[in-house]
């Protein structure tokens, strides 16, 4: 480390707190713009941007001064070394000038007996708000704190083309130093997890299709669909298609499935993906929105539609660690109008015992249960299908109760809310659609029956003029037969007298 490095943290730290863009997408320009730093340069600038972003309502309570000045980027950047990186001030001496040692010292000694909670937390006051009510202040803080880690390099291993088994394998022969924990997931029986986010994408396990990166609880959501062999499933909310190869995978290849999305950038990002995937039964169309006439011609259709729905992304701060800086209470408001609309025209979707799964990566009940609970009051033909008994059913030892509920503190996984609805199969109508089945098969039955008597009647005249040419035929030879006989007449056949 040095002061240059410290420097360059700051300026792309002043970049992401302008909240402007993605703080992933801020991160790549500065990168591309600053070709020169090595591996190990990138790595430091890159963990104290993130550090900051990750504890900024702390690190800004810290550095905070009487004036209540803007947070300066130098001073944030500081604050994390010293206060949750541990370093000290003699670590540090070296590489600051007399202006920041002073800061340093003042932030080394700062206190934080009365600090807010929420500070603590490091959310918004909004947002504590709401946590904070839905599962009590020491919950909350918990599951707060429990975010502020990074998260683990989760894989999916694709069993279209590899075996858990041996690609973990293949993994843990490759690790000879120990470099990385490697390990099967606690939960998901198709993934590895590794603690140290690497560079996986020119590993040939993943150029060949073996692996994807896909958090555990994604994979544990695509169980939760439960897709069958031969079904016609969509994804209603694709996005880059994680979990659309996951389901086509669980399908074996089979049957119809579906990608629908409204970002054509998006979708188009999951054409390598497919091609490495090997899967051949997926279908990709960019809609316009739910109302789109693509949707509406496939009305029902399916036998699982999935609903990973547009959300305030809360339960993945561990990798987005600025949303909880960028989202505001409006924006949930508005995210719930979306996602009524979309579970709605879902249904639609959804044949007569078929399924709806609607997830979110959400923390909050405004856009988990409430959205269910909601959805139920207004669909009487859709019943609840508790998670713990799909999951259950598909060998997932994890009871979370009626809703699939994954917290980060709890499951090392993104936080996830998912619900399954079914849809009743009305008795009448099923008897009428049977009946209606029937009487199309009986009358495809007839006319078959009666195309082939028309057949065998425009062939019969061609067949009695054969045979009448046959008879005359016949009778010819009879008559030629009969003309060339010779008629003998009878005589004495006694020898001549005189003859011995």
């Amino acid at each position: 480390m040095n002061e240059n490095l410290i420097r360059q943290a700051a300026v792309l730290l002043t970049d992401m707190l302008a909240f402007e863009k993605p703080a992933d997408a801020v991160m790549s320009a500065f990168f591309r713009n600053n070709r020169d730093l090595g591996n190990k340069d990138r790595s430091f600038i890159a963990e104290s941007a993130y550090g900051v972003i990750r504890r900024l309502r702390f690190l800004s309570t810290i550095t905070a001064n009487e004036e209540n000045d803007p947070d300066d980027a130098r001073k944030l950047i500081l604050a994390w070394l010293l206060r949750v990186q541990g370093r000290s001030l003699r670590d540090l001496e070296a590489v600051l000038n007399e202006q920041q040692k002073e800061w340093a010292i003042a932030i080394k000694t700062k206190s934080t007996d009365d600090m807010p909670i929420a500070a603590k937390a490091d959310v918004r006051d909004w947002l504590w708000e709401k946590l904070a009510k839905q599962y009590g202040d020491e919950k909350a803080l918990t599951i707060c704190r429990g975010m502020f880690e990074q998260a683990t390099l989760d894989l999916r291993v694709n069993t279209i083309k590899g075996n858990p088994e041996e690609v973990l394998a293949k993994m843990l022969a490759e690790n000879i130093n120990n470099e990385n924990t490697i390990s099967a997931m606690p939960l998901s029986p198709i993934g590895i997890r590794m603690p140290n986010r690497i560079g996986i994408n020119k590993h040939v396990l993943f150029t060949e299709g073996k692996i994807e990166v896909q958090d555990e609880g994604s994979q544990l959501l695509t169980f939760l669909v439960a897709p069958k062999r031969g079904q016609m499933v969509a994804d209603l909310c694709a996005g880059a298609g994680g979990k659309t190869l996951a389901l086509g995978a669980l399908m074996r290849n089979t049957g119809r499935l579906y990608a629908f999305d409204v970002n054509e950038r998006r979708l188009s990002n999951m054409s390598k993906r497919l091609k490495r995937s090997g899967l051949s039964n997926l279908n990709a169309q960019v809609i316009s929105n739910e109302n789109d006439m693509k949707l509406k011609r496939l009305d029902g259709k399916f036998d699982r539609v999935l609903v990973d729905a547009p959300c305030s992304g809360l339960g993945t701060l561990r990798r987005n660690p600025d949303l909880k800086w960028r989202q505001t209470e409006q924006d949930v408001v508005e995210l719930n109008a979306k996602q009524k609309n979309i579970l709605t025209r879902a249904a639609k979707m959804t044949k007569a015992g078929g399924r709806v799964v609607y997830a979110t990566c959400s923390l909050l009940s405004e856009e988990n249960e409430m959205i269910a609970k909601h959805f139920l009051e207004k669909h009487p033909d859709f019943t609840l299908v508790p998670a713990n008994e799909v999951m259950a059913q598909q060998g997932i030892e994890l009871d979370t109760g009626k809703y699939l509920n994954l917290l980060p503190h709890e499951h090392g996984t993104d936080g996830f809310f998912a619900a399954v609805f079914e849809k009743k199969v009305d008795p009448k109508k099923e008897a009428a659609a049977k009946l209606k089945v029937e009487e199309a098969q009986a009358k495809k039955a007839k006319a078959k029956k009666e195309k082939a008597s028309e057949k065998a009647a425009e062939e019969k005249p061609e067949n009695t003029e054969a045979s009448a040419k046959a008879d005359e035929a016949e009778v010819k030879a009879e008559e030629k037969s009969e003309a060339s006989l010779e008629i003998i007449p009878e005589t004495d056949s006694k020898p001549e007298e005189g003859k011995a």
